[in-house]
């Protein structure tokens, strides 16, 4: 996880200061770019504790399809309840806990109605659907992509998607690549956790289809920024040594079963007990506020 560290230390040492809309003012750089190779092993941040079931339960959940944080809380998780609150939703016409058209719509409904009467698929497209079908018939295809921005929703939620459009990459030798679009990113509290989610959504994919095996995650950045109340935080994780990286399994179903299961299917029934994460030994959790 060095290249991370780099990335801090350069925002830190070279960021233009700006204002933002949270009022907190930010330190930022645009038009970076890492990448980790998943083969060396899965990229959770050893310099800080990550808590790897909650960035799967947040994966699980926008696959999915729901938009309700009251959901994702029920697992445990509440990284979205910031803007979640009664508040933030009563300035959309929403309910508490009702998001709006955030990733899980995106992803498997997008363009449709919403709300939705049941998750998704109400006369929008299922990318989801779409990209593992075509990954299976037509896997030289370079339209691999999935969409998180819509210019027509974008300002009907209080956070818009910042991780706005991936594309899965098929290599002639078996493996398979994924390349994240970031359009803002909060480097410190945000960025960790989707370097993991996007490690394991690309690893669950792979393992989905049966055929493929992960290698690149690529992340390219608009703005990506150090708030002024992380730098504190920011130089506390910068004396910290990288430790190696932990190893990330995933068990699949046996093959008796296999006539039931689509690469789809498949992809939706992961839970986090088919994760198993070996030799995680990390540094304690460094606190900060989130800037909402």
């Amino acid at each position: 996880m060095q290249q991370y560290l780099e990335l801090l230390d350069k925002i830190l040492t070279r960021g233009e200061q700006h204002d933002d809309r949270t009022g907190v003012g930010t330190l930022s750089l645009f038009g970076e770019q890492i990448r980790f190779d998943l083969r060396e092993g899965f990229p959770l941040l050893t310099t800080k504790k990550l808590p790897l079931r909650w960035i799967a339960e947040e994966l699980f959940w926008f696959l999915r399809g729901s938009t309700n944080e009251h959901e994702l809380e029920q697992s445990g998780v509440n990284i979205w309840q910031e803007w979640a609150t009664e508040e933030q939703c009563a300035k959309f016409g929403r309910q508490a806990g009702d998001l709006g058209p955030v990733y899980g719509y995106l992803w498997r409904n997008f363009g449709g109605e919403y709300p939705c009467r049941q998750y998704g698929r109400v006369g929008g497209l299922d990318q989801i659907s779409r990209l593992m079908t075509d990954l299976q018939k037509n896997p030289n295809s370079r339209r691999h992509i999935v969409s998180g921005w819509d210019p027509n929703s974008c300002d009907r939620v209080a956070l818009p998607p910042c991780h706005t459009l991936w594309q899965v990459k098929v290599h002639p030798n078996q493996y398979m690549s994924l390349h994240l679009y970031a359009r803002s990113i909060d480097s410190f509290l945000g960025l960790p956790f989707n370097i993991a989610s996007y490690a394991l959504l690309l690893t669950l994919i792979a393992r989905a289809t049966k055929r493929y095996e992960p290698k690149d995650l690529v992340i390219s950045f608009g703005d990506v920024h150090i708030y002024k109340n992380h730098i504190s935080q920011v130089r506390e994780q910068l004396t910290r040594t990288p430790k190696p990286l932990p190893e990330l399994t995933v068990s699949l179903w046996e093959e008796a079963e296999e006539s039931f299961w689509t690469p789809l299917s498949r992809l939706l029934t992961f839970k986090y007990e088919n994760l198993k994460l070996s030799n995680y030994d990390p540094y304690p959790t460094i606190k900060a506020e989130v800037a909402v």
